[in-house]
């Protein structure tokens, strides 16, 4: 039908509401909507909103406009001088950016066909915009098709746009222009624009996942008994770890319903009174929340009855044996340890990033005089400054703005009879240090807005990896809290310290990993482990854990070569050695020498050599040989060297 044809049909349509022949069944079903939900024909102009609403939905639909932007931009060139104009509308037909000729987006202010235009079919009828959301698919609307008479001069051609990831319908991208000017190419513009917008949205969809799942690998070495949700920030599950696993798609709607498009603030609340016994970590890329990582620490505990089935000692954490590693160092911290937790001392847990601080606390735990009170962690340097305070010791009734309206218990409340974990403490700021100090000394803890206090029992495992001594120098830690938490101290030693403990944590994570992808066991190469053993780990444990667990998802046969590795690795000096996983074979009596052993016994004595002028001091004899002290424990080893040796 031409336009003559359409506009007849539109008249015939009003006047007697009788279905037109010839209008196609989409149109006359726009039509007949628009009927329905009071729009009159006569209407000359959409709605329009304020400045205030126009920014709050453009702050709503920023991903959606920064993914739009470069074809804006773009519109502003080539449609110049074509007579049309680009618009982005979100998915209730809101106008929230325009570009393209300029005498064009003049003439659409006559309609409002700008921003902070609604153009949504219940408000202005048949239009591109809000026919494309009403049928959810790519629609072209010319002249005399739309509904209202004034909005007969455009021709427009609009696109839904929808999330690659779950199909969420996001908005729609709309070409417009005069009809007297109609282009037949519109709408394939459209089309391809709308598809350019979301490629863009997945491949940040996606590298935000690789950001939320980098950050749940490294902080799975603390929570090896936790369950674990990693929620990105359009409440899409993106992996449930441990048992959440078994919960993750009946929770998954849940969540996604609960954060939607709220703002940071209100996702942040809404996360922690769906889960009001978790720790919430929020994740970011470029000062930019990604998502979040949801731990559940009470999820396990909770699913059986605890009179029906008693929990044994250390649920919440583990055993020290599962800590691993032979080192001499480590053995004696852990010994250390164990002997700590049989009273009720605080004690400061020391050691740089990565080393397993959360590991020991979580035996300590185990192995303390109340096994089965509860652990609650806090991540002092992982909450907003405002959100601590509520955080630690809970608010009460009406406390501020969006409280919960029963109030709320604080961490310290939950750790009651038992243990209370505080992660980076240095981190805390000074004015609340005065507070938790107050609650250690008295036993008493206030709820924020509150004046009555409750009375706790917990000990206290503080963790850090500052210098604290020099933190309470500089004025930035209170000294009376450092010796309140520091009854006792524990310093973890790094792994570039433990010896050959590289090698076996490195062999230990590629076999959970293979086991956990379903495939064979892997082998490192003994150049691969050279390589591994030479590297000083300023990650330490977590960081050898994540080059092994990409080692072994990017594997392509059963072996792990020395090229394989990581850049960084690759680039410590490379030991003068033999490989360390072929053991020294001397022969066998009456049989000749194999080759190279003539080498390898001249290496042991030198090695042994070396030893006995240092006095069993391995550093210096390492520091002699020109090799890593790793290197030299892995050796004598191989030795059999039973001798008593300094550190």
């Amino acid at each position: 039908m031409d336009q003559r044809d359409i506009r007849l049909a539109w008249e015939t349509f009003l006047t007697d509401g009788c279905p037109p022949v010839g209008v196609s069944a989409s149109l006359l079903a726009s039509w007949q909507r628009s009927r329905t939900l009071g729009v009159g024909a006569g209407r000359a102009e959409a709605p329009l909103a304020d400045e205030p609403e126009i920014f709050r939905r453009r702050s709503q639909n920023a991903s959606l406009v920064g993914a739009a932007r470069p074809a804006l931009d773009r519109s502003t060139r080539f449609l110049a001088d074509a007579a049309s104009m680009m618009i982005l509308a979100d998915a209730s037909g809101f106008i929230v950016e325009t570009a393209g000729d300029p005498r064009v987006m003049d003439k659409g202010r006559r309609n409002h066909l700008e921003t902070g235009g609604r153009w949504d079919e219940a408000t202005i009828g048949t239009n591109a915009i809000g026919t494309a959301l009403a049928d959810g698919r790519s629609v072209e609307i010319c002249g005399a098709e739309h509904f209202c008479e004034e909005v007969q001069r455009w021709t427009c051609a609009a696109t839904p746009v929808r999330h690659p990831l779950d199909g969420e319908l996001l908005g729609v991208v709309d070409i417009s222009g005069p009809a007297a000017s109609f282009n037949p190419q519109s709408l394939s513009l459209a089309v391809a624009i709308g598809q350019e917008i979301e490629a863009s949205l997945g491949r940040a969809a996606k590298m935000e996942h690789e950001v939320l799942l980098r950050h749940f690998v490294s902080k799975r070495s603390i929570w090896l008994s936790e369950d674990i949700l990693v929620v990105d920030r359009r409440g899409m599950l993106v992996h449930a770890a441990h048992k959440a696993g078994s919960t993750g798609s009946g929770l998954a709607g849940d969540i996604r319903q609960m954060i939607g498009a709220a703002s940071q603030e209100a996702w942040e609340a809404n996360c922690r009174r769906r889960f009001p016994n978790a720790s919430l970590e929020v994740v970011k890329r470029d000062d930019a929340v990604v998502g979040c990582l949801i731990v559940l620490h009470t999820t396990r505990r909770r699913s059986a009855s605890p009179a029906a089935v008693p929990r044994p000692a250390g649920e919440d954490g583990l055993a020290f044996e599962q800590i691993l590693g032979n080192d001499p160092a480590l053995h004696a911290v852990r010994e250390r340890a164990r002997r700590l937790a049989a009273n009720r001392l605080p004690i400061l847990i020391e050691g740089e990033t990565g080393v397993g601080k959360e590991l020991f606390a979580r035996a300590i735990k185990g192995a303390s005089p109340d096994p089965d009170g509860p652990f609650v962690p806090v991540n002092c340097g992982g909450m907003a400054r405002e959100l601590i305070a509520s955080e630690l010791f809970g608010y009460a009734k009406g406390a501020f703005t969006g409280a919960d309206e029963h109030g709320r218990a604080g961490k310290i409340e939950k750790a009651d009879g038992g243990i209370l974990c505080l992660d980076e403490i240095g981190e805390m700021p000074l004015d609340l240090q005065s507070y938790l100090l107050r609650v250690l000394e008295d036993g008493v803890v206030y709820r924020v807005g509150e004046h009555e206090g409750r009375r706790v029992n917990i000990r206290i495992l503080a963790m850090t990896n500052r210098d604290l001594l020099a933190e309470v120098e500089a004025g930035r830690f209170r000294r009376d809290l450092y010796y309140r938490i520091a009854a006792a101290r524990l310093r973890i030693p790094p792994l570039r310290e433990r010896g050959a403990d590289i090698v076996t944590l490195a062999q230990t994570f590629a076999a959970a990993a293979a086991s956990r992808l379903g495939r064979s066991s892997l082998v490192f190469s003994a150049a691969a482990l050279d390589r591994m053993q030479a590297y000083s780990w300023p990650g330490n444990i977590r960081e050898l854990r994540n080059v092994v667990d990409t080692l072994v998802a990017l594997a392509e046969g059963d072996r792990l070569n020395e090229s394989d590795l990581p850049p960084e690795v690759l680039a410590a000096p490379s030991p003068s050695r033999a490989p360390i996983s072929r053991p020294l074979n001397n022969g066998s009596e009456g049989s000749p020498p194999p080759p190279g052993a003539d080498l390898k016994a001249a290496e042991r004595a030198a090695i042994l050599a070396q030893v006995t002028a240092c006095g069993g001091n391995l550093t210096e004899a390492a520091r002699r040989l020109g090799i890593a002290r790793s290197t030299l424990y892995v050796r004598l080893a191989e030795y059999g060297d039973g001798r008593v040796l300094k550190n």
